[in-house]
């Protein structure tokens, strides 16, 4: 069994209170884990063994936040949060690894190349980072911590899906976000897919 890499509960010692959205009232959790500091946000009973409605969200404070429209980040994050209250049932990890794992103020280097005609791959290169820094290894100990097997994926990314199975966790329904494209983000969706083969259904 793959050994867990943060707190061994999540009873404690992490902080646990009620989070009223315009969605319903999820269970938010926040874990001690150094610099890092990973959100929960659960609703229903979730280890029942049946697969569970998940998604697995990276930190975008310009989106998420900010309301960029540059990327579609925001409205992906409040329609995950809007099918679990609606199925009552469900869970959305929230991993602060902001712009692709590297970091807010790389993040802004990065848009000040996009801005000179580089698109979302190519700027962090220009920039001598990598493509794609984030890792699912939290995201996995918590499903655990949770007694959560298998989910119901909430994602374009086969990359995600691809790790959540290698660290144990069953997808066995990859469901599509395809919202929030506007007029700004639009040369941003369209490098995900052609460049990251993220899934356009």
């Amino acid at each position: 069994m793959r050994q867990l890499k943060i707190v061994p509960a999540l009873d404690a010692p992490c902080a646990v209170c009620k989070l009223p959205t315009q969605w319903g009232e999820f269970e938010m959790r926040v874990l001690p884990a150094p610099h890092s500091e990973p959100v929960v946000l659960s609703m229903g009973d979730v280890d029942d063994g049946e697969p569970v409605l998940a998604r697995v969200h990276s930190e975008c404070l310009t989106g998420d936040v900010f309301s960029s429209r540059r990327c579609d980040c925001e409205a992906q994050l409040h329609a995950a949060m809007e099918a679990i209250a609606k199925e009552g049932r469900g869970i959305l990890i929230y991993l602060r690894q902001e712009g692709r794992g590297i970091g807010l103020y790389n993040k802004i280097r990065a848009y000040q190349l996009q801005e000179q005609g580089a698109d979302t791959v190519d700027a962090n290169r220009l920039l001598g980072l990598g493509d794609d820094l984030r890792q699912y290894d939290t995201a996995a100990d918590i499903f655990a911590m949770l007694g959560v097997s298998s989910v119901r994926l909430m994602t374009n990314n086969p990359v995600k899906v691809q790790a959540l199975q290698e660290l144990g966790i069953s997808v066995t329904e990859r469901i599509g976000l395809h919202v929030g494209e506007n007029l700004h983000n639009l040369n941003y969706i369209k490098t995900k897919q052609s460049r990251f083969q993220h899934w356009s259904d």
